[in-house]
């Protein structure tokens, strides 16, 4: 696990380009989404329900042809990484999405809606993808529909009175079987909060059973330690 996780951070230090000499984005809200950094941050979730689950997410920028973008990789508390999320920094549109199973295999999904972040107070996003399932013959269809409840809120954040913004999420995942044309849907709803400077710092379930809420920002080289153990 240690050695799948330092290939992903070297591939990721080897790409440049990103820091203070990048275009600001002209999403009117890109001051709450994730900062684009030189080096990778990782943000530690704490399950605030059970208090003991963790999630992680890695955040860092890339260059390349296709200009740059901003990754979020999400991992499980033992390091598994679970998915990760390419964002075009200008517009927070989606650009690609990659989903591991419980197998531990990748899936590059295919893309029908992008948009993630909303533009206006009164608009409403659509992100939607869909990859394989733990079986073969099994698909996933993931939707998110997103719009913003409140622009302006305060929170505490990582000890300090912060401006956040609150999205509520309408979450819908699809389990198709082509073979048996056959499909069941779970929908969830939930709330999302994105702080200036930061990004997502908590998001919690409207039915009480998922929340969770930004622990620390550690470095790498530190969260590499610590997974190493």
């Amino acid at each position: 696990m240690y050695r799948k996780i330092m290939v992903l951070s070297l591939l990721a230090l080897l790409v440049s380009g990103c820091g203070q000499n990048m275009k600001e984005s002209s999403h009117p809200y890109a001051q709450y989404f994730y900062p684009v950094l030189e080096t990778p941050k990782i943000y530690v979730y704490r399950d605030v329900i059970g208090g003991l689950e963790e999630q992680f997410h890695r955040v860092y920028c890339v260059q390349d042809a296709a200009g740059k973008h901003l990754i979020v990789e999400r991992y499980a508390s033992d390091g598994r990484i679970l998915e990760a999320l390419n964002f075009n920094v200008d517009s927070l549109d989606v650009q690609d999405h990659m989903v591991v199973n419980r197998d531990q295999k990748k899936t590059k999904a295919t893309l029908y809606k992008t948009t993630y972040f909303p533009w206006e107070k009164n608009s409403r996003t659509w992100f939607a993808s869909k990859f394989e399932g733990v079986m073969d013959s099994t698909l996933i269809l993931r939707e998110m529909k997103r719009s913003i409840l409140k622009s302006s809120v305060r929170l505490e954040v990582l000890g300090e009175d912060t401006p956040c913004m609150l999205m509520v999420d309408s979450n819908r995942f699809t389990l198709i079987n082509p073979f048996l044309k056959s499909e069941k849907s779970l929908t969830e709803n939930s709330n999302s909060y994105y702080a200036e400077g930061i990004g997502l710092v908590e998001w919690k379930g409207t039915n009480n059973k998922v929340h969770f809420k930004l622990e620390q920002i550690m470095s790498q080289e530190t969260w590499l330690n610590v997974m190493g153990r």
